[in-house]
């Protein structure tokens, strides 16, 4: 095997800090050593309580804003708020105060977040630029007395730039049609049409939605009847034009997540392609052919990432939007061993559009801002492996915020495999099976991992569908 380049660079600057206790201070509590060992450095995590979906994302004068589903008095899931963190480079993230409280009307479940620049819902008030929250209702009460209708959409409007909420007195500006897992309302501005357009995940379908003012909804269509994997309940969709790259074409994307069903169990994202007239979503029939044969087209293969949506008003150089999930999964999200909080969003991601041989397909790649962190290149050489050989140890790199790129030529046989080890026999195993044209992660014996029997019951897989025969990777510890 030849790596033509292997590039580590670690001790990244400006990360997130470690705990501020030293491991020389004697008598650290359980909660100190749980977050040396679990609280990671390029991901968000909320101080304390349960975390999960990402909520009400846009940038405003410099900022990025992250809502997420969380609950502060408990590392389980609980009465839903959002929690809020604000970041001006999508890495470094700022616990702000939660933006929105459970109330007479229910939990406050996922949805969205818009900048209202032209002020359509009329809530400026001194001139200042509304931001305008829509997010699911959910009614416990009904939810316990078997009521299907146990969910409505409502919104809030911020005046400080998203800090603080009133909730529209009239909510909620949509009522349940007396269908179940009615939720996560995702709104964007239709510029070619002037009007907001929403996506509303409704049971095994998707609504579509548009207003004037984001108080008056008009139910467009429905999508998703026969098409897709309906393996589990439709959640949490966003919906965007995304440029072709190399051509002057642009299509719509569709996000739906589903729980189960993922491709390596439990939760996961599915995507699809087609075009918008402003009323009703079409799947392209190249995209159609193509999702016949494979069943599904997947955002990712990764078992920790679920919910993930789009910033919903700034996009990439190239015109890609910008995605974040929740790193985790269903399975076992209650129970991953930390402490005084319980779980993380994925790296922020650009996500574009390429035409491949056969159809479109959505590519993601870690976001540009990640290369301000690099502190220094340990080692960039090619190198002849044969065998097993040892790359790197923790004498040249810190494994807690390392990044590893590494390019393989021709990778059309054998077997490619990277540990990540350690001396109490802790190893976490992943690489490319060329036979089989197929990427694997194996962590069934990556520390603790007796927390649930989901976490590691088996080697998640995911295809190769690069025309290449060169192999590129990149590695975020």
């Amino acid at each position: 095997m030849v790596f033509t380049s292997l590039c580590l660079t670690s001790s990244c600057k400006n990360g997130a800090k470690e705990s501020s206790e030293s491991n020389t201070i004697q008598n650290q509590t359980v909660v100190d050593d749980n977050e040396k060992l679990y609280r990671p450095n390029f991901h968000f995590t909320p101080k304390e309580g349960w975390m999960n979906d990402p909520n009400g994302m846009f940038y405003y004068n410099g900022y990025y804003h992250l809502y997420f589903q969380h609950y502060p008095d408990s590392t389980v899931w609980g009465p839903m708020h959002w929690g809020h963190a604000t970041s001006t480079d999508l890495i470094s993230w700022k616990e702000q105060p939660i933006a929105l409280y459970p109330d007479e009307m229910g939990f406050i479940f996922s949805g969205s977040a818009v900048v209202d620049a032209q002020n359509t819902s009329g809530f400026s008030e001194e001139n200042k630029t509304p931001v305008i929250a829509m997010f699911t209702h959910h009614d416990m009460e009904a939810e316990k007395a078997g009521r299907i209708d146990d969910e409505t959409q409502s919104i809030a409007y911020s005046l400080d730039e998203g800090l603080n909420f009133t909730k529209y007195k009239e909510n909620p500006v949509i009522k349940n049609p007396n269908i179940p897992d009615f939720r996560d309302p995702k709104v964007n501005w239709d510029e070619e049409r002037e009007q907001w357009t929403m996506v509303l995940a409704a049971g095994q379908e998707i609504k579509f939605y548009a207003s004037k003012d984001l108080k008056k909804w008009e139910l467009l269509s429905t999508f998703g009847d026969g098409i897709g994997n309906h393996d589990g309940v439709w959640e949490c969709p966003d919906f965007f034009p995304l440029p072709v790259e190399d051509t002057e074409e642009t299509k719509w994307v569709l996000l739906v997540s589903i729980n189960p069903g993922g491709p390596n169990s439990g939760s996961a994202t599915q995507y699809f392609v087609g075009d918008f007239d402003g009323k009703t979503f079409k799947i392209d029939e190249d995209f159609q052919k193509a999702q016949a044969k494979e069943h599904t087209f997947w955002v990712d293969h990764g078992r920790d990432n679920y919910a993930g949506v789009t910033w919903s008003n700034v996009t990439t150089s190239k015109g890609g939007r910008l995605f974040i999930g929740w790193m985790s999964n269903w399975l076992y999200a209650n129970q991953v061993p930390t402490e005084a909080w319980r779980s993380a969003t994925t790296i922020a991601r650009e996500l574009g559009l390429i035409k491949g041989t056969d159809t479109y397909r959505l590519i993601s790649n870690p976001v540009k801002e990640l290369n301000d962190y690099r502190a220094k290149k340990i080692s960039d050489t090619a190198m002849s492996i044969k065998g097993k050989t040892v790359l790197a140890t923790t004498n040249t790199i810190d494994l807690s915020k390392t990044e590893i790129n590494f390019e393989i030529p021709d990778v059309t046989n054998g077997m490619y495999t990277f540990t990540l080890s350690n001396s109490l026999g802790d190893a976490l195993k992943f690489g490319y099976d060329a036979s089989e044209k197929q990427f694997f992660v194996n962590r069934n014996k990556s520390g603790k991992i007796d927390f649930s029997d989901k976490f590691s019951d088996r080697i998640s897989r995911a295809p190769r569908t690069a025309g290449s025969n060169d192999l590129m990777g990149k590695v975020l510890l």
